[in-house]
């Protein structure tokens, strides 16, 4: 398959990416290259560590960008992927490279009002929560590999099967002098048929950064996978990883999150010799911080640290709850809407999201 893309915005956010997905290119080996451009100028910064960081929902609603900054992301992927023989298993591996260039929110391009006293995003530089030599951006070359175990019995909306992968990326000092660091991830999804047209779905989602390197404030929010469908996998909170809380509200060195959904094809029907079908479903999401990332306030007043920061309380999950509604053409192609539900006011209040596939 080939995805081209180019949707833009009079202010300037952007996606423009291709997509080249085959298993024919290399025999046997499923290949994904990716090349994407992705300026955002409205991306979402809460700060760290989830409830550590206060979320005011008044403050965002008088100052847009209070809680913004800019965020132009250029991306270079490529995935390839295989099998053991015949056998289920499995093996992945790939690179990456990623350029970053983060600014303050451009207040004079989006006809905004300036912030009294600056936005999250400059406080957090000029506190030293952000430091210097990673405040503007960066490059990150990454090399990933990994195993996985497939078992589905489809890819679009399995009814059944198991797909695991457990995948190291690292970031060598030798390509990347700045932030060398290595993460782990292991993914669990899992799919049983309740009934005909009736299934339940769960995925399990643990990212963990290997050792005590520094990861940069701006790859934190970026998901390890496989390989990619979205054009972004950042998270947590957002449509790719807890469906109802703010995008990017849960950052940590380690975090985990999980997705529990009924799906339900309720009505079948056959247009112009294709077939359809409409389904729905029912979903709980919820993440939480397993590892914070290390917050020196020493250089906070008194007075910022009682308004932006609360005390890490470990244990604390950011959850969600929604309903979705899917359109499926002839099986593979479907179209999604969800929407989602914030359980706790500092996580947001609702979020609707619509594209392509199932979550997961």
């Amino acid at each position: 398959s080939l995805y081209l893309e180019l949707s833009t915005y009079t202010k300037g956010t952007t996606i423009a990416r291709v997509r080249y997905d085959s298993e024919r290119l290399i025999p046997k080996v499923r290949t994904t290259l990716d090349i994407a451009y992705v300026p955002d100028q409205m991306s979402d910064f809460y700060g760290f560590n989830g409830y550590q960081s206060v979320f005011d929902a008044a403050t965002s609603k008088m100052y847009r960008n209070f809680y913004k900054c800019e965020k132009n992301t250029f991306r270079i992927k490529a995935d390839f992927q295989g099998y053991f023989g015949e056998s289920k298993f499995g093996w992945v591996a790939g690179y990456a490279f990623y350029n970053f260039k983060m600014d303050t929110v451009n207040i004079t391009k989006l006809g905004l009002s300036p912030v009294p006293g600056g936005d999250l995003f400059q406080k957090y530089k000029a506190w030293g929560l952000i430091d210097a030599t990673e405040a503007n951006g960066g490059s990150i070359n990454y090399f990933k590999i990994g195993l996985k175990y497939d078992s589905r019995d489809q890819l679009a909306c399995p009814m059944k099967g198991i797909f695991t992968e457990a995948v190291i990326q690292t970031a060598p000092k030798f390509l990347n002098e700045t932030f060398p660091h290595t993460k782990l991830a292991i993914i669990h999804r899992q799919y049983f048929t309740l009934a005909k047209d009736l299934s339940f779905a769960y995925r399990l989602d643990y990212q963990m950064t290997l050792g005590n390197d520094k990861v940069p404030y701006y790859a934190q929010s970026e998901l390890i996978t496989s390989y990619l469908i979205a054009a972004t996998n950042q998270g947590l909170g957002g449509k790719s990883s807890v469906r109802g809380i703010l995008r990017n509200r849960i950052i940590g060195d380690n975090v985990g999150f999980g997705n529990f959904e009924f799906r339900y094809k309720f009505l079948r029907f056959e247009l112009f010799k294709q077939n359809f079908y409409l389904g729905t479903n029912v979903f709980f999401d919820s993440g939480i911080i397993l590892k914070p990332i290390d917050m020196d306030l020493s250089t906070v007043s008194a007075s910022d640290k009682a308004k932006y920061f609360n005390d890490y309380i470990p244990g604390k999950f950011h959850s969600a709850a929604g309903i979705g509604l899917k359109v499926g053409w002839n099986e593979n192609f479907v179209i999604s809407a969800d929407f989602g539900k914030a359980f706790d006011k500092q996580d947001g209040n609702t979020g609707f999201y619509i594209g392509l596939n199932y979550l997961f």
